[in-house]
């Protein structure tokens, strides 16, 4: 039964996420051209806006919502998702999710600008002490398209979704790496989770922010220098490697050739399932940022998405690759490629990659690594769902929902590790698939907005100032947040632009 059911979530999430990638893909083209390639030619600017922001006054720093945003983007995916591309898909589709986060980050792009543009001051204690403003996809959806019931489902799906489906996910596969590591039962690791989880969100939001700021950037560069190591040690395959993945990506490669087609769809879908890009997930984190101009933080978060799939997923498929640990599926049981007998897809080929580097201690390397990236993004799911949550409260306290967030945050945590696998992930893709539709949907129709606030950007750039955003000027309306920071008296030469500058929205206190 239970793997009747799981092949049925699979074929439904594969109905879902199929076309999506491709609409990630086409929405990033668009975007690409619309911004004439923003994510090339503002590179420099990503860099400096990293080093300067201070966070404003309070509010987070650009490169502390960058780390937010990455602890949630480098999860498992960039580990265990990696690997299932080039199982499904070949090597080759390696080369599609490098194209995929090259094209495709403008989508980030756009959601980080929207979430900053619609961003609000937060009613909720925890958020205020820790001096930080809120938005995210439910916000940009209420103000941006003025589509509250949409936001308000999106939240309920996101509260669902980052609260008690998710982190199942990331604690699944941190137990399953434990156990091939350290041959440990399921509950230790998922006890051991749950207690460092429940340390950090009783602790409130401070609390969360700092501890993925001290993790976050060890990690990341403890895991390229590991998967450089790799790489190097098998420095003699590496051409050979690197032939095999270009050819098997564009189909001319003997054995692979015949899926090319199954290495697109891979490449692209898990790119944007490690990324998180067009899934709304990393807004959340780039409302909280305080800065000048939504342009920028829509810069930061491009940048978050190179490190990801560029650095992080580029590392994991070559040392996979290089190594020769890895199998590639003919789509109908048997194997194309079976370097690995029996040894099942996911984080375990990494483990084996880092086994010829030095033996015997990939295992545990992997376990490591994998406990400290799910749970750095465990944080970054648990501030999502909060943020979701707080939409819905809108400004009343509503104390036994946050706890009720908490305890199930708790239980799925303890939970996860112990459940069918395949039938969690099929779950959680159908979740995120849906919140994904909803999200890309908004961000065709939100395009126009992105353009104003985009060339908004560049014109000030080009005078030589540093940007500051006003959006009465660009006849943007429900920004409450910068009208409040923009005087009026500022706008006397712009009124001809906006309809009424001291007009509010509805509904907004």
């Amino acid at each position: 039964m239970d793997t009747d059911f799981g092949a049925f979530l699979s074929t439904v999430s594969d109905a879902i996420w199929a076309p999506m990638a491709y609409v990630v893909l086409g929405l990033g083209v668009a975007y690409s051209i619309a911004t004439k390639g923003i994510q090339f030619r503002r590179i420099p600017d990503m860099l400096r806006q990293l080093k300067d922001s201070e966070g404003g006054e309070g509010g987070l720093s650009s490169f502390q919502a960058l780390v937010l945003a990455l602890a949630s983007r480098v999860g498992v995916g960039s580990i265990a998702g990696v690997a299932t591309a080039v199982g499904a898909g070949g090597p080759g589709a390696l080369v599609w999710m490098a194209i995929t986060g090259l094209v495709g980050c403008t989508v980030g792009y756009a959601e980080a600008a929207l979430s900053q543009t619609f961003k609000r001051q937060v009613q909720d204690e925890d958020r205020r002490n820790a001096n930080e403003d809120i938005g995210g996809m439910p916000y940009y959806i209420k103000y941006g398209l003025k589509l509250p019931k949409v936001g308000a489902l999106v939240a309920v799906l996101g509260v669902i979704g980052y609260g008690f489906v998710f982190p199942g996910l990331q604690v699944n596969t941190i137990a399953a790496t434990a156990k091939l590591a350290f041959n440990l039962d399921s509950w230790i690791p998922a006890v051991l989770v749950t207690v460092l989880i429940a340390l950090v969100i009783f602790g409130g939001t401070t609390r969360l922010v700092k501890v993925t700021q001290a993790l976050v950037p060890v990690l990341a560069i403890g895991y390229l220098v590991l998967a450089l190591a790799v790489i190097a040690i098998n420095f003699g395959s590496v051409p050979a490697a690197v032939a095999l993945i270009f050819q098997s990506a564009v189909g001319i490669h003997p054995v692979l050739g015949g899926i090319a087609g199954a290495a697109v769809a891979w490449g692209v879908r898990r790119a944007v399932f490690a990324s998180s890009n067009g899934l709304g997930e990393a807004t959340f984190a780039a409302a909280a940022a305080r800065t000048s101009h939504p342009g920028k933080q829509g810069l930061v978060q491009t940048f978050s998405i190179y490190i990801d799939v560029l650095l992080i997923c580029m590392a994991t498929g070559l040392m996979m690759v290089v190594s020769g640990k890895y199998n590639v599926s003919d789509g109908s049981g048997g194997y194309l490629v079976n370097n690995l007998p029996g040894v099942p897809v996911g984080a375990n080929w990494v483990q084996e990659s880092i086994d010829t580097l030095v033996p015997g201690w990939g295992a545990g390397f992997v376990a490591v690594a994998v406990l400290l990236f799910g749970f750095t993004c465990l944080l970054a799911y648990f501030y999502v769902a909060n943020s979701n949550l707080l939409y819905l409260l809108d400004g009343r306290p509503g104390h036994r929902w946050k706890n009720v967030l908490k305890i199930g945050t708790m239980a799925i945590v303890f939970f996860g590790s112990i459940v069918n696998a395949q039938v969690m992930w099929a779950a959680g893709d159908i979740g995120l698939g849906l919140i994904a539709w909803v999200n890309l949907i908004c961000l065709v129709f939100l395009f126009p907005l992105v353009r104003t606030i985009y060339k908004d950007y560049e014109r000030q750039r080009k005078l030589g100032q540093d940007p500051t955003f006003d959006p009465r000027a660009l006849g943007i309306e429900g920004a409450d947040f910068w009208e409040e920071k923009v005087p009026v008296e500022h706008h006397h030469h712009h009124l001809h632009h906006a309809s009424n500058p001291t007009e509010r929205t509805p509904g907004t206190p």
